[in-house]
Order: C-alpha cells, then structure tokens, then sequence
C-alpha cells in the first residue's frame, strides 16, 4: 500500500478526489483499529495484522460502475420478460421463466421453497441494482435526498443475498438433467441472465463503496435520523455497514452519524445467537438429506431422489465434474459451515490464543461459501416448473427441498450472527 500525506487533491475535473481522504477506520475481521492514509485510486489497503481487505480504490468510482448498473438493469429486465428455457416431448412443449420456478412451487404447496428462489432471483438483485442506481443518479443530483444513506446501507447489507450467479449453476444442473428426457431450447432471457451475472460482478469489483460514503460527505448530506455528531467520550466504535468510526459510551443506544445504523461494539449476543443457528441447521440437515427433494415419475412409475441420490444420477450418467459440483455444494459445504462455526464458537468460548489468523480465514470461507448450496434448490424449481407431461413423465418437490433450503439460509444467517472480532477479543489482543 503507497502511504500519501496532505489532503486529498482533486482532478482537472474539479468532482472527483485523485487521493483518498485520510481516516481512521476498525478493520471489520480482527477489530484492529487504524489510520488509513490518503492513497492513490487502484490502491490496496489491509489490515496490517490479519490481511483483510480494508480498502480497493477505483480510478472511476462513479462513472463505470454508474454504466454497469444500468446496463445490468436493462439485462434484468429482458431477463424478467423474456422466456428463460423451454422443452418438448411428445408433441408438448413448456416453456419457463424466471417466475415459473417460483410459481411452480407455490402450486405443489412448497411456497416457502418458492418464496426462497423468488426473493433470491428476482426480488434481491432487483432491490439492489434499483438501490444503487438511485444512489448513483442522487449523487449526481443538486440536491440529493438524505435518505441516500439508508438506501446504500440497505445495498451493503443485501448484496449477498443476490444469487444469479448460484441460480445459472442450477440452471445448467437442471438443463443436464433434463437432456435423457426432452428436447431444450434455450431462451433469450437465459442469455440475458448470463450478461446479468457479468454486469453484477463487475459492478462488484469496480465499485468503491467507500468512495458513495465519502461523496455523500463532501456533499454535506447527513441522515434523516441522525442525532448529531460524535461525542468526545466512550469508546471507539466501527459502524459494520459503513465503517465510519465513531465515540459511544458502552451500553448506549447510539446511531452511527454517517449512516444512522445502531452503534455496537460487537454484534449483539453473537455466540449464542449463532450456536442457536448453527444448532437449528445441524437438526434440519438430517431431514434435507433423509428426504427427496424431488420425485420424477416417468410413465405412471418413479422414484424419490435425494440429494445424495442426484449426484449418484449424475455419476451414473458420466457427469463426473458436475456432480463433484452438486456434492461439494450440497453435502460438502452445509457440513464445513456447520463444522467451522462450530469450532470459532468454541474457541471463542474456550479463550484460545493460537491460530488467530488462520481462524480469521476460516470465518471468511464459510461466510464467502454458504450461498452457493443454493444450487440444488433453483434445480428443483426448474425442474418442477418445465417437466410436467402428465403421465409421460413429472417432477414434483419433495420434504427435502424446504429442510435443506432452511439449512442453507439459517447457515447463512449463522455466519452473519457471528461477528470475528470475538476471536481476536478472547486472546486479548483487543483490549481498550
């Protein structure tokens, strides 16, 4: 990281800062709290004792990534308007959408499975993008609204929850299991959710949130509910959605003045909030693989399938790669969530003081990977949506499917429940 001193200075353009302003922030993972100097864009800035990532500063925070988002809304909507699969056999054809797994669902009884896939593909990535764009297009504005701050807030917290990327590894699943049975035609909305997945990831990359937070600040924006600035006394908080630090006496119900979130030091009774999660997800991975989560009837005759049993299926039919793919992500990655938890818990509780780092990364991989078990649940939906001929052939969802989606979000909860700080807090390299 190149260490630059004096104030920001500012382009030819005169709008946008050629160095960062310096800032003392609280490195999220271990809590170590540091000065980040003023910094060229394209920079990386760690965390000097666990690696995180403080910082990526981008040489057009607002430009690029303003025409990637609508770009991918644009994507988006053809993808929401458009027919996504379709198949035929037998004379009869079905064609699906992005709402027909949703859809689907709901007709069989499994509207929560259906809920699920529905939020995930469509109404997440949908809020984001629509978010971020109305943050882009307000910073842009003379007058932009004060509650830009709680929109961009509400983008941080929800952009992991946005899984068109996990829902294009369910539709290519789904489209080999479905070759032995029909003929498929991929649609225009297909296509359009391949550009989607591209937009979104580079929107990812080449966004600075904290270039949004600095803007907002230059601009003199405060928050609708913001009480005033930062005391003078208490202690050192950094505020999880926007990492603005600030004083706060400990105990007290303070926001964050840059964003108006509520201020904790640590997340609020993480340990047994997450052992409660953790233990919730252990219980209900015994039914998602106990029971099918789907039954395909061919000709009047069929068997249920798990989810150990799809990727028998996919073996049996020489799909080696896809199938480690579905087992890593259905079996393998619920069982290292559940079992990583598990050992930060008690190590945390233990008071262990080796390995530090090396937990700090565990965290980061079961956080990272956990959404990606979403893969067999976007399967079923599509599977269940476009195999319905009657007595020729049928998918329906089975018990296993809502079992193993509730793993996969109370994981996914479970990881968010627990707040890392803890690890570095019980070894006592934290104290105040």
């Amino acid at each position: 990281m190149q260490t630059l001193a004096g104030a920001p200075a500012t382009t030819d353009a005169g709008d946008l800062p050629a160095l960062t302003r310096p800032h003392l922030l609280e490195c999220s993972d271990c809590g170590q709290m540091q000065h980040l100097p003023a910094v060229e864009p394209g920079t990386v800035a760690r965390c000097r004792r666990c690696d995180a990532v403080l910082r990526r500063t981008r040489r057009d925070p607002f430009g690029l990534p303003f025409m990637l988002v609508v770009t991918a809304l644009l994507l988006f909507t053809v993808a929401l308007s458009l027919t996504l699969m379709g198949v035929s056999t037998a004379g009869i054809q079905h064609s699906a959408t992005l709402f027909s797994g949703p859809e689907s669902m709901e007709a069989h009884g499994f509207w929560e499975v259906g809920g699920l896939v529905a939020l995930t593909t469509i109404g997440m990535p949908g809020f984001m993008l629509a978010s971020l764009l109305y943050v882009m297009v307000g910073l842009r504005s003379p007058h932009p609204p004060r509650h830009m701050r709680t929109v961009l807030g509400w983008v941080e917290r929800l952009r992991p929850w946005a899984m068109v990327d996990v829902y294009l590894l369910g539709l290519f699943v789904a489209y080999v299991k479905l070759q032995p049975l029909v003929r498929i035609e991929l649609g225009p909305a297909f296509y359009a959710l391949c550009g989607l997945m591209v937009a979104m990831v580079a929107t990812a990359a080449l966004t600075d949130p904290e270039a949004l937070w600095d803007e907002l600040d230059r601009r003199g924006i405060r928050p609708v509910t913001a009480a005033g600035p930062p005391g003078r006394e208490g202690v050192l908080i950094g505020c999880h959605v926007c990492h603005q630090v600030s004083r706060a006496s400990e105990g007290s119900r303070g926001v964050c003045p840059r964003c108006a979130t509520p201020l904790h030091r640590r997340k609020p009774n993480a340990i047994a909030r997450c052992w409660a999660l953790v233990i919730t997800s252990a219980l209900l991975y015994i039914p998602a693989n106990f029971y099918p989560v789907l039954t395909l009837t061919r000709l009047g005759s069929g068997a249920p399938s798990t989810i150990l049993g799809g990727v028998e299926e996919l073996l049996a039919a020489d799909q080696w790669p896809l199938a480690l793919l579905v087992f890593s992500a259905s079996i393998m990655v619920p069982m290292l969530k559940l079992t990583g938890l598990a050992v930060l818990l008690i190590s945390v509780q233990r008071r262990w003081t080796t390995h530090l780092r090396d937990r700090t990364t565990v965290f980061r991989i079961v956080n990272t990977i956990g959404r990606w078990s979403m893969i067999d649940i976007f399967m079923v939906s599509l599977l269940v949506a476009l195999v319905q001929f009657g007595k020729l052939s049928s998918v329906t969802p089975g018990l296993g499917a809502i079992a193993f989606g509730a793993v996969v979000i109370l994981t996914m909860l479970a990881a968010e429940c627990f707040d890392p700080r803890l690890i570095w807090d019980a070894a006592g390299e934290n104290a105040n």
